[in-house]
């Protein structure tokens, strides 16, 4: 059973963890679902109104940031000629079969956005090709799909009380490879391997795609998909700068009503905001204790996206990218296989890492990342043309990148957080097997959608 199945018959088993109060069982719904509010333009959000609006249900979408997209952001540095970058999410997967699916309704095109990793390891600079882990991480790693396979539920259960770090070193692996394991699998979870459940790490490697779903991108930019789905759901059906402060629910439907005071009424609504967002509603009836409780135990991982334009592309291959023990953490060419001869590197920092150069003053910021290059090309800042950046971290609406499970959450939060509240169904990448990914944003804004309209 892969992790999409077992996550799925898991949150059936332990659904009764989180059943309806008895003071919302008098408004489950019960009547045929004819109009649906949407809070969230993000991708689960556009996903779940536009399969609504395909079985002919009248959607609202309400979104408080003034762009649809959300946590796919897509951004022109500036003085350059047309580059796209993306300040969110970067990857398509090519297990992704619904992102691919979208962009071949949508007449959008996917390239190849897969890098050969060079290393920057104790001061020491190594080309792709020319590094590698111990004989005994890399036989592990081999057989990891395999061994997977086998691996009894009961165990899965087990393995999610245990954080990967803690895995690693049980396994008897060197120094060496821990701190390699940690510097790469922290860009994967946006923290420490420390915080991370092995379930959740053995899971995303054994069950990923050769370069771990870091495959493809969007031509024109990822958010070109976001403008896609928010056109076929109709701009007219969706309002921009529209922050929801109050839910009321009863026999009759759901009604919310904004900070400006505009009310809006449906059926159902479906809400796919980031915890941050959602604990900011004011819910009535009020959530369950154990939803509560569950949305404060879930913590966002911590990523900053800190661009550097340069006049020339420098490090001399197009699929670029550099694993560094530095402050910068990890750097990707963001403009790999666009025209013209500038290019961006994306310095991708995690944790406190990230906490640290989002603190920096500009001037000191650069410094910090051009001197992580230092060991493989010495000193570019001559060809330094800009930088800017985007810490996810302090964002206002998510206060963070992507959802992080911990240790023992994945079958203890993620099934609270899925049940339903009355009327009101939960999405987002925060409630998917590819959590973290937009496939997940919108799978689950697609189940969300089947959900409310079998009701």
């Amino acid at each position: 059973m892969n992790r999409r199945d077992f996550l799925q018959a898991t949150v059936l088993a332990g659904s009764a963890l989180a059943l309806p109060t008895d003071s919302l069982a008098a408004v489950l719904p019960g009547a045929k679902t004819k109009s649906v509010l949407v809070i969230g333009a993000g991708l689960s959000g556009l996903a779940a109104a536009y399969q609504l609006r395909q079985k002919g249900v009248q959607v609202t979408l309400l979104e408080a940031r003034n762009r649809v997209g959300g946590r796919v952001f897509s951004h022109h540095p500036k003085d350059t000629e047309d580059l796209v970058i993306e300040l969110g999410a970067e990857w398509v997967g090519a297990s992704h079969e619904r992102v691919i699916a979208l962009c071949e309704e949508f007449n959008l095109e996917l390239f190849n956005n897969q890098f050969d990793s060079h290393m920057i390891y104790g001061g020491q600079y190594q080309k792709a090709g020319s590094w590698d882990f111990s004989e005994d991480m890399d036989a592990f790693w081999k057989q990891l799909p395999d061994w997977w396979a086998k691996v009894s539920d009961k165990e899965k259960i087990r393995l999610d009380k245990m954080d990967w770090w803690r895995y690693l070193s049980l396994k008897g692996f060197g120094e060496r490879d821990m701190d390699l394991r940690e510097l790469l699998d922290s860009t994967d979870f946006g923290e420490s391997i420390r915080n991370v459940s092995a379930f959740s790490a053995l899971a995303e490697y054994a069950e990923s795609s050769e370069k771990n779903e870091m495959d493809f991108k969007i031509k024109g930019g990822n958010s070109t998909l976001a403008e896609k789905l928010a056109d076929a759901v109709g701009r007219n059906n969706i309002h921009l700068s529209h922050k929801v402060a109050r839910v009321e629910q009863n026999k009759k439907g759901v009604t919310l009503t904004c900070e400006d005071g505009q009310s809006f009424s449906a059926d159902k609504l479906i809400c796919t905001t980031p915890t941050a967002s959602l604990l900011k509603i004011d819910w009535q009836p009020a959530l369950p204790n154990s939803s509560l409780e569950a949305l404060h135990a879930l913590q966002y991982a911590r990523i900053g996206k800190f661009p550097v334009t340069f006049t020339e592309r420098f490090w001399g291959v197009e699929n670029f990218d550099c694993v560094t023990d530095g402050p910068a953490h990890y750097f990707y060419h963001g403009t790999k296989d666009q025209p013209g001869k500038e290019g961006v590197l994306i310095s991708y920092a995690t944790g406190d890492k990230a906490d640290v150069l989002n603190a920096q003053t500009p001037e000191r910021r650069l410094q910090l990342i051009l001197d992580s290059l230092k060991p493989a090309f010495g000193d570019v800042s001559a060809y330094v043309k800009g930088d800017t950046k985007y810490y996810w971290g302090k964002d206002p609406y998510s206060m963070g990148a992507y959802a992080k499970y911990g240790v023992g959450q994945w079958f203890d939060v993620m099934p609270i957080l899925k049940k339903n509240h009355g009327r009101v169904h939960f999405a987002g990448e925060h409630l998917a097997d590819w959590q973290g990914f937009m496939e997940g944003a919108i799978n689950s804004g697609e189940e969300a959608a089947d959900a409310v309209v079998r009701g």
